[in-house]
């Protein structure tokens, strides 16, 4: 096997269906071009405006200046950072790449942007996650960084809103990278997302836990406040981004807490960023962002966010059982509840899945279920009645494994109306909701939501479209250049003619860029303007 495939095989099956070949040799020489045309831009620019290790951090994870990555190479490198890679298409679900990221694994789009794209690319590609995550993984404390604020945007609990959200950027940037996109196709795609962001009820732990990423990950600056270096993906791999943030333009703010309350526009320059002290720093916001969330502080405030956000949730029980579900009801206590508590009860709506540890127990449960809090125990079998002291009475009779028929109750002796058949759970402490289900590989196995997406169906189609899209004239040309290039014969005569060549596409400055190097023609008056 290769290292890849060895990755990939450790891979729960859920987050297997994501991952794609990266197909090496389907990057066309053109996009080699546009590899080592960033690259070379990078490198240079960022010598000493990136952290220290930036271009330590390039040479241990296996990204070279000349030739896109493989995946493989990047592999045996990053097995000695602990780390590995796997290659997916497009956007992938944020709880797909919080969790792969979590499990030290990156996730990194096997496209490449066009050379009209070289700037700013609106979809994910090679260039960004891995010219731009991968190098300061190589220091220890930021990697392990990395796995914890992916670990936290794994358990924060997502909206309806936010996955609306998802799709139409993801969408959007699908149709944004096909150049067969007509401009009523662009416009459609971008008032849908416009309307998808206009829909939110309110602003999703999700939502806080990914601004947090943004401006540490993605786009953060540390050291001094005046002086600070890049660390953030976003600005390691836009030579434009990299160039602009250092500048006075850019208002840069000590990194506190606060940053998760700052939104971002993704289709333009950020006009302030955040500076950490240092890798540390981003652990000490990080803990105490944590210590907002309903994976840690469980209770109401739990119940109520996981309530709001209309999604799958789970909530974690004294006696460690997880319990998966949507909270559609909540009951208020008429009496006393556990600590961090004042609800009777929590209503769930089914498919209910009961696991511990993140392993499920049994088969799913198609009914409701019932979280009812306070001291008591239900019956294996036979009748029961329950008095809790929060007021709450619930009589039937226990099927067993937790399931009951012909149930009815009061709340401080009101009847309440309760499902005929339900799955019931007695617990005196909540000590934790988070967000998606316990057991996601259970989830997917017996419900298939992730069915529904198959990985990067659009973005694949439009990366064929887009090798479609190229002249057979001008490829050959770039297969040409790419060809002198990789065998040092470099006849002046051959040149000449290629420029010359060239001019029948006038819009396409890249590989006049890449003939004029290898002409000797000073190699550092590349076409700034586009990256």
């Amino acid at each position: 096997m290769t290292p890849t495939e060895r990755t990939i095989a450790r891979l729960p099956a859920h987050l297997r269906r994501y991952v794609v070949s990266q197909d090496y040799a389907a990057y066309t020489p053109r996009d080699q071009a546009v590899w080592r045309h960033i690259l070379g831009q990078l490198r240079d620019h960022l010598r000493d405006k990136a952290h220290p290790v930036y271009l330590e951090g390039l040479e241990a994870t296996g990204i070279g200046a000349e030739a896109i990555p493989s995946l493989d190479e990047m592999n045996e490198k990053l097995s000695k950072l602990g780390w590995s890679c796997v290659a997916v298409r497009g956007f992938i679900p944020p709880a797909v790449f919080t969790e792969l990221q979590a499990l030290g694994v990156l996730a990194i789009a096997a496209d490449i942007r066009t050379h009209e794209h070289i700037q700013y690319t609106p979809a994910p590609d090679i260039v960004h996650e891995s010219a731009g995550h991968a190098p300061i993984i190589a220091n220890r404390r930021y990697a392990e960084y990395l796995k914890a604020v992916g670990l936290v945007g794994f358990k924060a609990i997502a909206s309806v809103e936010d996955q609306a959200v998802f799709e139409a950027i993801r969408n959007l940037s699908v149709v944004k990278e096909d150049p067969t996109a007509s401009e009523e196709e662009i416009a459609h795609a971008q008032a849908r997302l416009e309307a998808a962001n206009e829909s939110h009820r309110y602003i999703s732990e999700s939502t806080r836990a990914s601004r947090l990423y943004w401006w540490t990950a993605e786009y953060g600056l540390v050291g001094d406040l005046e002086r600070p270096r890049i660390y953030g993906a976003g600005l390691l791999s836009s030579i434009g981004e990299a160039k602009h943030c250092l500048t006075s333009a850019v208002h840069k703010l000590p990194l506190g807490v606060a940053c998760a309350d700052m939104d971002y526009d993704i289709t333009r320059m950020q006009p302030q960023l955040f500076v950490a002290r240092d890798f540390e720093h981003l652990f000490e916001v990080l803990a105490e962002f944590e210590s907002t969330l309903a994976w840690k502080r469980g209770g109401d405030l739990g119940l109520n966010e996981a309530l709001r956000a209309r999604t799958v949730n789970h909530l974690v029980l004294a006696d460690g059982r997880e319990v998966t579900g949507k909270v559609v009801e909540l009951l208020p206590a008429a009496g006393e509840v556990a600590q961090g508590l004042s609800t009777a009860m929590a209503r769930l709506e089914g498919p209910i899945l009961t696991s511990r540890d993140g392993q499920a127990l049994d088969k799913p449960f198609s009914g409701a279920a019932l979280v009812a809090f306070g001291k008591g125990a239900l019956p294996e079998r036979g009748n029961f009645r329950l008095a809790l002291d929060s007021g709450l009475v619930l009589e039937g009779f226990a099927v067993g494994g937790g399931e009951v028929i012909a149930l009815s109750g009061t709340l401080a002796g009101q009847p309440l109306e309760l499902p005929s058949m339900a799955r019931l759970y007695l617990t005196e402490r909540l000590p934790s909701v988070a967000g998606g289900p316990a057991d996601p590989g259970a989830w997917d196995k017996w419900f298939g939501e992730m069915n529904a997406f198959t990985a990067g169906d659009g973005e694949a189609q439009a990366r064929e479209r887009k090798a479609q899209a190229l002249h057979p004239s001008l490829a050959a040309l770039y297969t040409e250049v790419r060809r002198l290039r990789e065998t040092g014969q470099l006849a002046a005569e051959r040149l000449e003619q290629i420029a010359r060549a060239s001019s029948d596409f006038p819009s396409d400055w890249l590989l006049r860029a890449e003939v004029a190097e290898l002409r000797g023609e000073v190699p550092a008056k590349r076409d700034t303007a586009h990256a």
